[in-house]
């Protein structure tokens, strides 16, 4: 969810004191890593899941307020969106048979949540964007009761000027203008963090980026935008739009987005934060009575609270992560690539081929990023959001080939082999690779489920809005079976 913030509404002396304040704690994040002031243990994982909440008639249920007071567990946390809650998994290795519990703990507290959630007249859908979602479902009282979602919308459109035009072109192209980020809180995601030593994070960065593509053809899980069909991962570019703070001018002089894959390799974490600070204007500049100089000339460990909500504001695909816990700091990637759902069985999946694959490719020798532009990973990372199962990528070694080919040749066995570094019983890391290669050799994926059973039913005589209903019906079913979504029968 991000940072807490207080209030709204920003001055401009409180804007210049904000970017003087985050130079200031970058200055600081400089020196901490100059000093190694980091906690070096790696491995140490973590998981967010952004879901939907819908009726019993599968369409958005605007009640997350009372759902969550309903479940009241704190691993559970608003979203942007009235019809949007978040689950946090507890931080955890991946050592023994931790992913399987870790599967298991997923699904005892969503099983939880959902027979909670039903006293409210809500279910719960994991799912990239929700299928039933219509435009008119986001007029009026759309936005969650949080003082950031708030400030950030009136940042977002203030830096615009101007409302915001969505145009996604795809297998149904889409056009329109909106007054409010409302769409944004279509794109509900998964997020993978992965403790690092600062010394190695820009090699788990990279390898991160390289990953982007191929994990969006083998996970994309969101082909429908109110009610038209785009990519197969459309949240992602729904995301870089919704949140675009650039005029058509500034984005035609080449001002960078604020949701952003990047433009280069880099050496080390500081890349990151500094690229935050030289290119990012603030959106919720709100400064923190914290003397960050003062408190590590202390020997204390300074929150750099400014450094924090700035990075939380820049939504990279991979993003750096400066955080402590029990007074030690920490870096993290996080991968906010993959889409929600379709199942708990497919997201641990998914975790398990991404943690295997980063882990073997930060360790290689001679790294896959020194033999491939980066602008290339760009181009594999537009690809799979795209086309997902019609993907095809260039790879060092392999010139253009497919997804599927790609990955059962050249990053399962990477997986198994990062996998096994990372301690996982390699009867828990088989089964889940195995899923992984079922979908390959099968080619679906939560998308090409979403889009052949629509097809079908309309095909059976249904309207696009009513075969969105049923298909949604149908996915909810499978979601709730949790067996892989490459075994679900079509309508």
């Amino acid at each position: 969810m991000g940072d807490e913030i207080a209030g709204t509404t920003f001055t401009r002396a409180e804007r210049t004191r904000y970017r003087e304040k985050v130079r200031r704690c970058l200055d600081v994040f400089e020196r901490m890593l100059t000093d190694d002031h980091f906690d070096s243990t790696a491995g140490v994982t973590g998981v967010e899941i952004e879901l939907n909440l819908v009726s019993a008639a599968f369409q958005p249920a605007m009640a997350n307020a009372e759902v969550l007071d309903r479940i009241a567990d704190p691993a559970f946390q608003t979203e942007l969106g009235r019809y949007n809650i978040e689950l946090n998994a507890p931080p955890t290795t991946l050592t023994g048979d931790s992913l399987a519990s870790l599967e298991d703990s997923l699904r005892t507290s969503l099983n939880r949540a959902e027979s909670l959630a039903a006293g409210a007249g809500s279910q719960i859908v994991m799912v990239g964007i929700l299928p039933t979602l219509a435009r008119e479902h986001l007029d009026g009282d759309w936005m969650s009761e949080n003082p950031r979602y708030e400030a950030l919308e009136d940042a977002v459109l203030g830096a615009r000027r101007e409302d915001i035009e969505l145009d996604i072109t795809g297998a149904e192209s889409l056009r329109m203008t909106v007054d409010s980020i409302a769409p944004e809180s279509a794109c509900t995601s998964v997020q993978l963090h992965l403790q690092v030593a600062p010394q190695d994070f820009a090699a788990h960065w990279n390898a991160a980026q390289l990953l982007a593509g191929p994990q969006l053809a083998l996970g994309a899980n969101s082909p429908f935008l109110f009610g038209r069909k785009l990519w197969a991962e459309t949240r992602t570019e729904l995301f870089l739009q919704a949140t675009d703070t650039r005029s058509p001018e500034l984005r035609n002089q080449g001002v960078r987005p604020t949701v952003w894959f990047g433009e280069r390799w880099i050496t080390s974490i500081f890349d990151l934060f500094e690229e935050n600070v030289r290119y990012f204007p603030a959106l919720l500049p709100e400064t923190s009575d914290e003397e960050p100089e003062r408190v590590l000339a202390s020997g204390g460990v300074p929150r750099l609270q400014e450094l924090r909500l700035h990075n939380g504001t820049v939504w990279r695909w991979n993003r750096p992560v400066y955080d402590t816990v029990g007074g030690v700091p920490h870096c993290r990637v996080e991968n906010r690539v993959l889409p929600a759902g379709p199942t708990v069985t497919d997201t641990v999946a998914n975790a398990a081929f991404y943690y295997g694959c980063l882990v073997a490719m930060a360790g290689d020798e001679r790294p896959i990023w020194s033999r491939m532009s980066f602008a290339t990973a760009q181009a594999n990372f537009d690809a799979g959001a795209r086309h997902g199962v019609d993907a095809t990528f260039y790879w060092p070694g392999y010139g253009e080939v497919g997804w599927d080919e790609l990955i059962l040749r050249e990053l399962l066995p990477l997986a198994q082999e990062g996998l096994a570094s990372l301690g996982v019983a390699d009867d828990v890391a088989t089964r889940y690779l195995d899923i992984v290669k079922a979908r390959c050799q099968l080619r679906r994926n939560g998308a090409w489920w979403q889009t052949e059973s629509v097809a079908r039913l309309e095909a059976g005589g249904l309207a696009r809005a009513d075969a969105l209903t049923e298909m949604t019906k149908l996915y909810t079913a499978g979601m709730h079976s949790n067996e892989p979504v490459h075994t679900w029968p079509l309508p």
